[in-house]
């Protein structure tokens, strides 16, 4: 078909008006009152025919700083990685974009096994005994995991360090507030959790202990200090991670974590705006049966052939109300197919080595600044992200860059009012020695 949209025809809609017995479409409305019945004309454009319509919406469209003909230096949460060409075309196939949730096993066994393709390569990454079948976010993760962990513990406060990301903080805060659990900030000291205040706030009034690794400013929580720690008064130890960083770094669960949130989105999803993402969830084995979302589980059916169903759901929909942990009642699994097919693409091999581009680049880059002037922020090992301090407003900065074909990076004062003129610079794997230089460059010169 030339056309994915063709208008209706008026002899279409003459056809469907008599099939039911209806002679206009403004008797389709004739037990609406005319009195409150909208009777003028809608200030909107006057319809256009599709391909002005095409011509219109593609100059709007064309307005738009795209990752294809700009260098991004911005992450924050959202990163422009290497998205292997098969995703694409796996995720297009109607047998999974179609699918809903695999209630059937007998006719959902490829969604199925895809799901559980998921769990396992997140619980090898993060170092879990288990992970679920995905989640909506990351935000949406870590703030279930809080929960889980005031639920386990029956405690009512919770400490997150202000080195998380400040938008999962928002929902966590959120999630809280519904169930009346405190939430008290860590401050930050030189780029990592002031260890100081938080043994001072540690009691045993503390359900869990909330860390980001790498963390909101790029730079490696010492996550064996922290441990100790947070296991205070039997506290939970919860760290959200960058899985693509777990490539490279020992993953929390090699430093006694309890739960390891995070989003799937460096494996094979789009930045599209900010959204959709893909959340995971990974645990101990002593927490598998309080995690929220739902598990695939492996077995066999009665010929001794694998297989896999859905099982351990902790949703009232499936259990008592009174048992119930967690009311998300779905889960991502297209985009957690998506980082599936990435992760496989890539193999651990590949994962490793596209982890390491990013630490190797992300540190030529903040070397590079050094030489021209602008110094970090902060000192300590980094991922992908840095900390740069500007002599003026970020904003301003940007929009100068913007021009040279550059997207800048995250202007941190939006968030930490302490932090004006700072700029959270993130260097991924994409980002060529070519891109890197023109963008140090572009910047320490307006820096001078």
């Amino acid at each position: 078909m030339k056309h994915r949209y063709l208008p209706m025809t008026d002899q279409d809609q003459q056809e469907m008006l008599d099939t039911i017995g209806v002679s206009s479409i403004d008797e389709l409305f004739s037990d609406i009152p005319e009195s409150v019945r909208f009777q003028g004309e809608y200030k909107i454009k006057k319809a256009k025919s599709e391909t002005e319509l095409v011509r219109e919406l593609s100059g709007l469209a064309s307005k738009n700083k795209d990752l294809r003909s700009n260098a991004s230096f911005l992450g924050a949460g959202v990163y422009d990685h290497y998205m292997p060409i098969i995703v694409d075309h796996v995720i297009s196939r109607s047998e999974f974009y179609t699918a809903y949730t695999p209630y059937q096993p007998e006719i959902s066994q490829g969604e199925l096994q895809a799901i559980f393709e998921f769990q396992t390569m997140i619980a090898e990454l993060t170092g879990m005994d288990a992970a679920n079948s995905s989640m909506y976010d990351g935000g949406t993760s870590l703030a279930e995991a809080a929960m889980l962990a005031a639920g386990q513990t029956k405690k009512k406060k919770v400490i997150v360090s202000k080195a998380v990301h400040p938008e999962s903080r928002d929902v966590l805060k959120t999630y809280a507030k519904g169930q009346y659990i405190e939430v008290v900030e860590i401050p930050v000291k030189n780029g990592v959790t002031d260890l100081d205040a938080l043994k001072v706030e540690m009691s045993e009034e503390v359900a869990a202990v909330i860390v980001q690794y790498p963390n909101f400013f790029g730079q490696i929580e010492p996550l064996k200090e922290i441990e100790p720690i947070a296991h205070t008064g039997k506290s939970m130890f919860i760290v959200s991670s960058n899985p693509l960083a777990l490539g490279a770094l020992t993953p929390p669960g090699k430093f006694g974590a309890d739960i390891v949130a995070g989003d799937a989105q460096p494996f094979g999803i789009p930045t599209a705006y900010g959204g959709p993402h893909c959340g995971y969830f990974a645990v101990t084995q002593k927490l598998l049966r309080k995690v929220p979302g739902r598990l695939v589980g492996q077995t066999t059916d009665d010929q001794g052939r694998r297989g896999f169903v859905l099982t351990l759901q902790a949703r009232e929909q499936h259990i008592r109300r009174d048992k119930a942990t967690s009311n998300i009642c779905s889960n991502q699994a297209l985009n957690a197919l998506a980082a599936s097919v990435a992760m496989t693409a890539l193999g651990k091999k590949g994962v490793k080595e596209m982890a390491m581009q990013n630490i190797q680049k992300a540190n030529y880059a903040k070397k590079a600044f050094a030489a021209h002037g602008v110094e970090a922020a902060f000192n300590g090992a980094i991922f992908n992200e840095f900390v740069i301090k500007l002599n003026k407003p970020v904003k301003e900065v940007n929009a100068q860059l913007i021009e040279k074909g550059i997207i800048g990076g995250f202007d941190l004062g939006i968030v930490y009012p302490e932090l004006e003129n700072h700029m959270l610079v993130a260097v991924t794997e994409l980002r060529t020695k070519d891109e890197i230089d023109l963008f140090v460059k572009e910047l320490g010169d307006g820096h001078e």
